[in-house]
């Protein structure tokens, strides 16, 4: 077999994230061998605080572009953003064949209808404990709990060996809807030998077991017991069905009416509901507009906005700004989510609205998360028993704590690898290392414009939100090369202009004595002349304000 191995040439498996490390989100991985790319997740990310006006982050796929006769399809675990949010744009670029389970291709097919991709594209909803086959590759999809319905494992088999990638994954004996992770399937595949193990790592630091999402179904019927008499608000994420289906219940069971305002959690239980992942008693949820006939305490609200996004249907409420309700004294709302990291400010803000309001704020105990705890993440190890392993989704730190735990499990240093987006990890069961490099990258979708706003454009931004801009206009004679007008100074952002018309009239004078001096001296050149501005405007500038403002020059002719 070994003799084999050594006449293919280029006989082993090559795993190339290009996203998802180093950070929460944007999760998309390749996996080559010989001929043959499959392509698991398609994810976004969401905007850093110094990504002024972008909406949303892509990954770069040009290794994927480069190679696209190779790539034979993309393999989704789950329907979060995070994992398909990107389809829709890359999908355009690397136009091959979508794999998924049935709710999760549900999500994806909305996704194509809004971006006119769905005659397009080809895509196909996968069974649990179906296989695909892909080139050199034949993927098997694993049954496991999160905090979407219909979340899946990968087992990956290529002819260097089988490597288990777990997408978010936790361990729920007792989920709202469907079955438990089928523990019994990753057995038997650990016992047939695994090469490499790519694991969740968001809850890797943290010790013990993720509690059953049943757990908070019990919180909820404790909380609606204990405010009866007020309208009950719960933010929780749009992609939660099971979430929403406990909401409903004890919603039931006091014998209140639902209503589900924003449009992202409206569109996933209208595709939950028609794959039947979603059981809705009847007359229990009633049309926002129809709410008004019905006593506060009668009423339940399920809206979207629980990271304290300002356009979310949340934010709206509390500021306002909704068209239809308002949020205020007497109300209850319970945030039953965890702030995403990095998102803590927003919701701290808009949990002091509230409160502001005279609201009744509820933001502990009424949220599990879909990741792994520790001992789960050792539980998935110890029936894998993989020979390599790989921690996936995360900050370094996560990584770093998942790798901790694989040694506290005995496994070789050596056989840990904390890869970084690019990194291109070869791999067989002689050996593995990471060999080289692909481009990768983050592509800014602002508006329609995807890929147009680049690193020089962020800066502009960043420049003018710092310290504003001067525009210098001036005129000069086409024939003689004199000013005939200007230089006139016009600033925005810098100071506020009718306090600082001597500072303004000074630049100006400064700025008109230098250019009559290039003049003077036959330099006509409409550069020089601009970087001269610049310059001397710059200069007076910073000695008077110590601010640096974006200078733009205007020369026309006349």
């Amino acid at each position: 077999m070994k003799k084999k191995k050594e006449n293919n040439g280029d006989s082993k498996l090559k795993i190339i994230p290009l996203g998802g490390l180093e950070q929460i989100g944007m999760n998309i991985t390749a996996f080559e061998y010989e001929d043959s790319i499959i392509v698991v997740d398609c994810g976004l990310s969401f905007p850093t605080d110094d990504m002024l006006g972008i909406d949303l982050v892509i990954p770069d796929v040009t290794y994927l572009k480069d190679n696209i006769d190779k790539v034979k399809g993309f393999v989704i675990t789950h329907g979060h953003e995070d994992h398909i949010g990107a389809l829709p744009y890359v999908l355009r670029e690397v136009n091959v064949p979508v794999y998924a389970t049935r709710l999760t291709m549900g999500i994806i097919e909305n996704k194509l209808k809004e971006h006119n991709l769905m005659k397009g594209t080809k895509h196909k909803v996968v069974k649990f404990g179906q296989s695909i086959n892909l080139g050199q590759f034949r993927v098997e999809f694993i049954k496991t709990n999160h905090s979407i319905v219909d979340a899946a494992a990968l087992a990956i088999y290529s002819p260097a060996g089988v490597v288990v990638h777990t997408g978010d994954f936790k361990v729920d004996y007792t989920p709202v809807f469907g079955d438990a992770i089928d523990l019994q399937r990753f057995a038997e595949i650990g016992k047939k030998g695994v090469l490499a193990l790519m694991c969740d790592s968001t809850n890797a630091e943290r010790p013990g077991f993720t509690p059953s999402e049943k757990t908070v179904g019990k919180t909820f019927d404790t909380l609606f017991e204990e405010h009866k008499n007020t309208r009950i608000f719960v933010a929780t994420f749009a992609s939660n069905v099971d979430r929403v289906q406990q909401i409903i219940n004890t919603a039931y069971k006091f014998g209140r009416k639902v209503s589900v305002e924003g449009r992202s959690m409206v569109n996933i239980i209208e595709t939950a509901r028609n794959l039947e992942c979603l059981n809705i008693p009847e007359n229990t949820l009633v049309d926002i507009d129809q709410m008004k006939n019905y006593p506060d305490e009668q009423q339940v609200i399920i809206t979207t906005g629980s990271q304290g996004e300002s356009m979310a249907a949340l934010s709206r409420m509390a500021n306002n700004m909704h068209r239809k309700i308002t949020i205020g004294a007497g109300d209850t709302v319970i945030f039953s989510s965890n702030p995403i990291p990095g998102n803590e400010k927003s919701v701290t803000n808009i949990i002091n609205e509230l409160l502001r309001k005279g609201a009744d704020v509820i933001f502990q105990d009424a949220h599990v998360s879909g990741h792994a705890c520790q001992e789960e993440i050792k539980l998935i190890y110890t029936l894998i028993h993989p020979k390599y392993a790989v921690p996936v989704h995360g900050e370094y730190k996560h990584l770093k704590a998942q790798a901790k735990i694989a040694e506290g499990l005995g496994m070789d240093k050596e056989n840990i690898f904390i890869l970084s987006s690019g990194d291109v990890l070869e791999i067989s069961d002689e050996d593995a290392s990471v060999t080289g490099k692909v481009p990768t990258g983050a592509i800014l979708v602002d508006g329609l414009g995807v890929g147009d706003v680049g690193n020089v454009v962020l800066r502009d931004r960043q420049h003018l939100a710092e310290d504003g801009i001067m525009i210098v206009v001036m005129s000069l004679d086409r024939v003689s090369g004199q000013l005939v007008a200007g230089p006139d100074i016009v600033s925005r952002g810098f100071v506020y202009v009718r306090e600082s018309d001597e500072l303004i009239e000074e630049a100006r004078i400064k700025v008109d004595e230098a250019l009559q001096t290039c003049l003077d001296r036959g330099i006509t050149d409409w550069g020089k002349l601009k970087s001269t501005t610049k310059d001397v405007l710059g200069d007076y500038v910073w000695k008077k304000t110590k601010r640096r403002p974006m200078i733009l020059p205007i020369i026309m002719e006349v």
